[in-house]
C-alpha cells in the first residue's frame, strides 16, 4: 500500500469516526460516555491526526528517496 493510500484510508477512517461519534452523541448522555470520550475517543482521535500529520511530512522526503535511488541506477 502507497503512502497516498494508507493516508487516504485512515483520513477517510477518521471522517467516518467523527460523524458517527456525532450521531451518538444526542443520544449518550452520561457519565459512561464522558469516559468514553475522554479515555477511548478523544486519544483515538489525537493519535489519527497526528499519524496523517506525520504522513503529510513523510510523503516528500519518500518522493525525494525514489527519484534520488531512481537515477543513480
Amino acid at each position: 500500500m502507497s503512502l497516498n493510500a494508507a493516508w487516504t484510508e485512515l483520513n477517510e477512517a477518521l471522517k467516518a469516526l467523527r460523524l458517527r461519534w456525532e450521531a451518538v452523541q444526542p443520544d449518550w448522555q452520561d457519565a459512561v460516555r464522558d469516559r468514553f470520550e475522554k479515555h477511548h475517543y478523544e486519544p483515538l482521535e489525537a493519535q489519527a491526526v497526528a499519524a496523517l500529520r506525520a504522513m503529510d511530512r513523510l510523503s516528500p522526503i519518500l518522493i525525494r528517496a525514489q527519484r534520488d535511488c531512481s537515477t543513480h541506477d
